[in-house]
């Protein structure tokens, strides 16, 4: 029993070996160097506004390159294993803190104010989008066009393929100072659209894999909107018990600063692990654990705490993010593709293209139709919508979880279609993104209108003071403001 779980051991976890542990560490230090250089490249490329270039572009084309560069020099396959993509690593590890990130640093008003309508986008318009692209791909598989998928798995591709990663787009959003609103809308659908894809990405798996125990489409909602609940109540559950804990427990006014650290940092992972425990969503438990924990948690903390917190979840977020770019260019460099498949990949492009439009113009009616005047959708916001649907990481690692679960080498066509949509739309959209806002006219004064707080800000008074003409410090109507938001204004008075 012994000797097999030795053998079952891959090669770099076997202690004994000196050559792998050289190996390893070579690897570790040049994945550390390719960190250090993205970070110099971002630095430069935003001293100088250069956009067409963005850190998230510099960053998979730097993995590209190192990857290619190991490929082709038939470096040692224990080497090179280290630059593979696995996707737990990626879902245990390093999407976490960039969710919690997003959230801890997050204005809560323009989000909460545009909350029905990012849902709407995020959940309405990520099923219409993997809908209308797998029944485009089954079609299209049907008329050769392209290599053809059973129905079923071109509905999971079009799940997968619908997880949006706009973070370069986003980024240039901030720096250029785009509308409020919409970064909101943009920044909300694509964190809950993760969630959504992910569970509609499994639920359609179980459906293939049992389709005996399953109870029809109606069943297959309501499972996900008990998911959906279920981890956003996780996830503001922990927050509280969080912030409940540190106003009651004196840790600030004691001085244990140290032990102050470490339980706020470790609250957001608990969060995460206790939704992915129950079969929950680890990404809407832990962005709504980001959100709650920044104003219930982080006022009951001493100043060393504060600063230390917010600097530290700022470092871990960058770290992990601009590492995924890195990490994906490595691993597509190396991987092998079925690259022979090129129809399946243009018209895989087309299809997202149809489908993301699809998704974006009918939501954004529907959200129109649903508020005042005032507050309406304009054209040339549901355009840069439409443009933001980048994919990235999530759908990159779907695709490769996609190769694992689909048979006859389907999982690989997938991989391959999705590896070049990922590439093409960070590179190409992503780096047009500065132009794409000049031309619709919703660019800002910069920086103006940011709704990410920067990190060196740490005032408070600016999330909930109002102003003597009635509008909050963002520009909304408090008059428009919606219950949920109401009630979250009452409570943080309660509790902060």
């Amino acid at each position: 029993m012994d000797m097999a779980m030795d053998e079952s051991l891959s090669p770099l976890a076997q202690p004994g070996s000196s050559d792998q542990q050289q190996i390893a560490s070579a690897s570790i230090l040049l994945q550390i160097v390719m960190l250090g250089l993205a970070f110099v490249l971002g630095h430069v490329l935003r001293r100088h506004k250069i956009y067409y270039i963005n850190e998230a572009s510099a960053s998979l084309l730097l993995g590209l390159f190192v990857g290619f560069v190991a490929n082709v020099s038939n470096t040692e396959a224990h080497f090179r294993q280290w630059f593979n993509f696995h996707e737990e690593f990626f879902l245990l590890f390093l999407l976490p803190p960039i969710i919690f990130e997003s959230g801890f640093s997050l204005q809560p008003k323009p989000f909460f104010s545009n909350f029905g309508a990012i849902c709407i986008f995020a959940i309405l318009g990520t099923f219409i989008t993997s809908i209308v692209t797998g029944v485009l791909v089954y079609l299209g598989g049907i008329f050769f066009l392209m290599y053809r998928l059973p129905f079923h798995e071109s509905i999971m591709y079009g799940a997968l393929i619908s997880a949006t990663d706009p973070v370069s787009v986003l980024a240039i959003f901030q720096e250029l100072g785009t509308d409020v609103n919409l970064y909101a809308l943009v920044f909300g659908e694509s964190v809950l659209n993760d969630a959504v894809a992910i569970s509609l990405y499994r639920t359609l798996l179980a459906v293939k894999n049992h389709p005996l125990e399953t109870h029809g489409f109606m069943s297959a909602i309501w499972s996900f909107l008990e998911i959906f609940v279920g981890s956003l109540s996780s996830g503001v559950g922990v927050a509280l018990i969080c912030a409940l804990l540190f106003k009651y427990s004196g840790l600030a006014v004691h001085g244990l600063q140290n032990l102050e650290c470490c339980l706020v940092v470790l609250f957001p992972y608990f969060s995460y692990m206790l939704a992915e425990g129950l079969g929950l969503s680890g990404i809407v438990a832990i962005l709504f654990c980001g959100i709650l924990m920044k104003h219930y948690t982080f006022p009951n903390l001493s100043e060393g705490a504060q600063a230390f917190t917010s600097g530290f979840f700022q470092l871990i977020s960058s770290l992990a993010e601009t590492f995924v770019f890195i990490y994906m260019g490595m691993d597509i460099a190396i991987k092998s593709h079925s690259w022979s498949h090129v129809g399946f990949i243009f018209f895989s492009i087309v299809f997202i293209v149809m489908a993301r439009a699809a998704n974006v113009f009918p939501c954004a009616r529907l959200v129109n139709m649903l508020r005042p005047a005032s507050r309406q959708i304009p054209m040339n916001h549901q355009k840069a919508l439409w443009f933001s649907g980048l994919r990235g990481a999530m759908a990159f690692a779907l695709a490769l979880q996609a190769v694992h679960d689909l048979p006859n080498n389907h999982g690989e066509i997938i991989f391959t279609a999705t590896t070049a949509i990922v590439v093409l739309t960070v590179l190409v959209i992503g780096g047009s993104t500065s132009t794409m806002l000049e031309k619709l006219d919703v660019v800002g004064e910069a920086n103006g209108n940011s709704m990410i707080l920067d990190g060196d800000d740490e005032e408070m008074e600016g999330l909930t003071t109002n102003s003597d003409d009635g509008h909050d410090d963002n520009g909304f109507d408090n008059g428009h403001m919606d219950p949920l938001t109401q009630k979250f204004q009452e409570l943080r008075k309660r509790y902060c």
